[in-house]
Order: C-alpha cells, then structure tokens, then sequence
C-alpha cells in the first residue's frame, strides 16, 4: 500500500490517483473515476473533485493507497 502524503488539509481523488502515477493524466483520472472504477473507503466514488483527509484509502485497478498527514 503507498501512501500519499497530504500538504494541506486534503487532496482531491484526482491529484491523488495522479500523484500515485495510478493514472498519466487528469483526464485518465477523471474517466476512470466516472467510470465507477475508483473506490473510497470501500465505496464506489465519482467525484474527480472529492477530499480526501488522513485514514482515508484509495483502491483503483488492484492498487491502494492510503492518505496521512
């Protein structure tokens, strides 16, 4: 599991799958969560724009990632 660590108070699902080298590009970032295939926290989430806070874990295409401050 790699972890993401935050600079401010969040980090948005997009910067995150990108900062992860999960996806190449926003664009990747934005059709992949659309397409249902990002989870966080175990739920399905489709805002490219949802904050992600410390403990929070992020499961795409078999990898995971978690986020701590």
């Amino acid at each position: 599991m790699e972890e993401i660590k935050l600079r401010d108070d969040y980090i948005k699902l997009g910067q995150a799958l990108k900062a992860a080298n999960l996806v190449e590009s926003g664009v990747v970032a934005k059709f992949v969560i659309q397409d249902g295939l990002v989870s966080v926290n175990g739920k399905v989430e489709y805002q490219r724009g949802k904050k992600l806070v410390d403990g929070d874990i992020v499961s795409f295409h078999g990898e995971t990632i978690k986020i701590v401050t």
